[in-house]
């Protein structure tokens, strides 16, 4: 399929920044410019697009997504998921290893690999479990993973609380160039807590988990790193002191980066007061302080990248009493608007914003996506960052509807979503 993206504001960042068409042939980009159609002798061969008043940007890399499948097909497949992300638009997609069984072996990550062929939509980058089982305790087969086609490793929501092992999972990561994924959580500190300590939980009576408990665990990472020379990459930061801890581990010229998820950047523990479980997450919404201090690590790039930390739950789950529920709401279909809303605050400019998304990330685990440069894969976003409208998860792709953004008045929507130069989305 050919197709000629005509006229809207092409933004790739770092390269490109202007009103251009965009010529797609065989699947690659084939050149950016303007007036293209007028130079092209096989125009009539050309699907054209027309994306005036559209901005026109790489496909968004995601770095941290639960897909579900195998195990928890209830919640969500990889189909169901990879259909969300690309109304998101989210061409890329990077899925954790907490599926049952834990993906920890080369038949695990074969299964999603095909289970993504076969859905069609965004490409899947399976992420490996750093432990067998992810029980924290002996090494899964590292190098079998990374050739089987996983592009990072993580044990996720379990931490690996043994620092012996950490230690020798970033040496073996090493060995294969694998970036290191970790969930900064001191289960000791965290304890039972369901939501951020502080004042909400102290008037709710409910157990918090304190900043120290990410905070702790950041600082040991790093340290590890530094010991080690591996690629650490921070995952969902939540406090003010994981990020200063994580601009001074770049000052240092430390292999760490770093992501962010929108709610921690949108909300704050103020939205878990009606006991919302769909505002209950882990690590937690924190404080107005913290969330500042998440937007000058975007800002000043202490933090590299936005992820969704996309997590599907059935409506039964999230219906529990708020200290029972899952941890976890729903990402993809809400990461433009909120970013958008950064943009708008002045925090990030609209291409810092794009990078954030796009080229950073692929940057961070080393995959070639989020550019539209010349000869690379056609995954492309067309958005219309001044559409206004309201968050209904009942119109979601997702397979669940756990989110706390019901009912917000947004800015910013995905219009069309290219992958491999086919159209995979279209908003109605």
């Amino acid at each position: 399929m050919n197709v000629l993206i005509c006229g809207g504001m092409v933004i790739d960042p770092g390269r490109h920044h202007a009103i251009s068409d965009v010529l797609i042939r065989d699947g690659k980009i084939h050149a950016i410019g303007q007036n293209l159609v007028n130079r092209e002798t096989e125009k009539d061969e050309l699907t054209v697009i027309n994306a005036n008043g559209l901005v026109v940007a790489p496909g968004f890399v995601d770095l941290h997504a639960h897909l579900r499948e195998p195990g928890f097909e209830y919640k969500e497949t990889i189909e169901t998921g990879t259909a969300s992300a690309v109304a998101g638009g989210f061409t890329s997609v990077c899925c954790m290893p907490n599926t049952q069984p834990v993906n920890d072996s080369q038949t695990v990550t074969e299964f999603i690999l095909s289970k993504a062929r076969k859905a069609g939509n965004a490409h899947v980058f399976p992420i490996g479990a750093i432990t067998k089982g992810s029980e924290g305790a002996e090494l899964a087969e590292i190098g079998e993973l990374h050739s089987a086609g996983c592009v990072a490793i993580s044990d996720d929501g379990r931490p690996v609380m043994n620092s012996q092992v950490m230690r020798r999972a970033m040496e073996y990561a090493k060995a294969f160039d694998l970036p290191v994924v970790d969930h900064c959580e001191c289960l000791h500190l965290t304890d039972s807590g369901c939501m951020n300590e502080g004042f909400v939980s102290t008037e709710l009576g409910m157990p918090g988990i304190p900043n120290a408990s990410e905070d702790v665990m950041v600082a040991r990472n790093i340290a590890l790193a530094e010991l080690t020379g591996s690629r650490l990459h921070l995952a969902h930061l939540s406090t003010a002191g994981s990020v200063q801890l994580t601009r001074q581990a770049k000052a240092k010229g430390l292999p760490v980066t770093a992501e962010v998820c929108p709610h921690h950047f949108s909300l704050t523990d103020e939205a878990t007061r009606a006991f919302n479980t769909n505002a209950k997450m882990n690590p937690p919404l924190r404080t107005a302080q913290d969330v500042e201090a998440l937007k000058a690590g975007l800002a000043d790039g202490t933090i590299d990248c936005i992820a969704t930390d996309h997590a599907p739950h059935a409506v039964q789950e999230k219906q529990l009493e708020f200290d029972k529920a899952p941890f976890g709401i729903l990402g993809f279909e809400t990461a433009l608007p909120l970013t958008i809303a950064l943009v708008d605050e002045g925090v990030l400019t609209l291409e810092q914003a794009i990078e954030k998304l796009t080229s950073a990330p692929a940057k961070a685990f080393s995959l070639k996506k989020g550019t539209l440069e010349v000869g690379s894969d056609a995954d492309v976003v067309l958005f219309d960052p001044a559409y206004a409208w309201i968050v209904d998860p009942a119109k979601f792709h997702s397979k669940s509807q756990n989110t706390p953004f019901t009912g917000w008045n947004v800015k910013g929507k995905v219009i069309k979503t290219i992958v491999g130069g086919a159209v995979v989305y279209e908003s109605n």
